[in-house]
């Protein structure tokens, strides 16, 4: 499922920003970031980058499926991680609950493998924690469908006997 726009209810909030947090500070990055496929930004913790958070998180989704398209190619279903290294900023890519991805942001005060490692945990969390919402979020939906159908069935019944000769 892919969402345009986000229902996320308190006690998720507080489950992924804990989750990001504990990542933070356990691999010693800088920033982290949540982001869905279609670019939106869903949480960040740590230092706020200087740039515009927004369109970088568009270009992380844009850069994360055109890998995808690559990984194709090659014959490989996906790449589930991708890993941009500078001279003195990094940034590891990782894929979670299917349709989310995150994004940490590093430098030298820490190594590509401790970030690695503590990704790895973040993201079975957070996999437990979206699922959850994934999961609230269809219910909701399901009782939507079955609120619209039945209002939509009495609403053309309606409509049905105001015009009946």
């Amino acid at each position: 499922m892919v969402r345009a726009d986000w229902t996320i209810y308190e006690e998720d909030y507080w489950a992924i920003n804990s989750v990001l947090k504990e990542l933070i500070e356990n691999s010693n990055s800088t920033s982290v970031l949540l982001i869905d496929k279609t670019g939106q930004l869903i949480a960040s913790v740590g230092m706020e980058p200087e740039f515009d958070l927004m369109s970088f998180a568009s270009l992380c989704a844009a850069d994360f499926e055109a890998n995808a398209q690559l990984a194709l190619l090659i014959g490989e279903k996906d790449f589930s991680t991708l890993y941009h290294q500078g001279v003195d900023e990094s940034m590891y890519l990782s894929r979670v609950a299917q349709h989310i991805i995150l994004v940490v942001l590093f430098n030298k005060r820490t190594t590509l493998g401790l970030v690695r490692l503590r990704v790895k945990k973040a993201v079975d969390n957070l996999d437990n924690v979206l699922n959850r919402l994934f999961n609230k979020l269809e219910y909701e939906n399901e009782d939507l469908k079955q609120f619209d159908a039945g209002f939509t069935d009495e609403l053309n019944k309606e409509i049905d006997s105001l015009f009946k000769d």
